[in-house]
């Protein structure tokens, strides 16, 4: 079971967030906090493997919550999960370490497949003593691949399609998945991956250039 430790100051979102939590296949919910100060402790007595993090709180931002957690000795996973959508706060929390972002509002299915997404993404690094480049990419795609939204479909306003757009948006030129990565800080298959449902829905534009030693690559611009 994955133990699982929820992170609201609200009491009732909390409770919310823990029932989706119980619901999916192979979670436990070990632990609910309300302050930066009772998770930090909650996170040492009880080694949680899976951490929901809100950052609103009222003690210490969860973004500095996030970057302790990071150094304790049995350190926990961290999914976001905030009504915090503006760029520069995205940009933190997956610079610290956060699997997952999560907007608030967002309905059960949001939650529970991106757990599911953890889930499996947890099977599969446990399984491998070795990693090869393609089981890297794949481990890379299964926590980072665009979240479905209602029928189904990818959304746009994802919170890291909005980063890549961003990032496309004040390229001087039109940019590789490699400079997309690098500029907003993921990893190369996760930017194909937008990059690639993006162009497919029609929110950027791929064209093909040729570089100096002759090999093809594929740019990306805003639409």
């Amino acid at each position: 079971m994955i133990r699982t430790l929820v992170v609201d100051d609200d009491f009732r979102v909390a409770e919310l967030h823990a029932a989706f939590v119980e619901r999916a296949a192979g979670f436990e919910v070990v632990g609910r906090a309300h302050t930066s100060r009772q998770a930090l402790e909650a996170a040492v007595t009880l080694q949680p493997h899976l951490v929901l993090l809100d950052l609103y709180l009222p003690d210490l931002p969860g973004l500095e919550l996030l970057a302790r957690f990071r150094a304790l000795d049995h350190a926990p996973d961290v999914i976001v999960v905030t009504a915090a959508r503006d760029v520069a706060t995205v940009r933190a929390a997956m610079r610290n370490g956060a699997l997952h972002y999560l907007v608030k509002p967002f309905d059960a299915r949001r939650l529970v497949e991106q757990l599911d997404a953890y889930r499996r993404w947890q099977a599969d690094i446990t399984r491998l003593a070795e990693a090869s480049q393609d089981d890297v990419d794949r481990l890379y795609g299964r926590i980072g691949a665009p979240p479905p939204g209602p029928g189904g479909h990818s959304r746009a306003d994802e919170p890291t399609a909005q980063l890549i757009l961003e990032a496309l948006r004040a390229a001087a030129e039109p940019l590789t998945a490699n400079e997309v990565a690098t500029a907003v800080g993921i990893s190369r298959p996760t930017a194909q991956r937008y990059l690639a449902w993006l162009h497919e829905h029609g929110h950027v534009e791929r064209q093909l250039r040729y570089g100096n030693a002759g090999r093809p690559s594929h740019r990306y611009s805003v639409a």
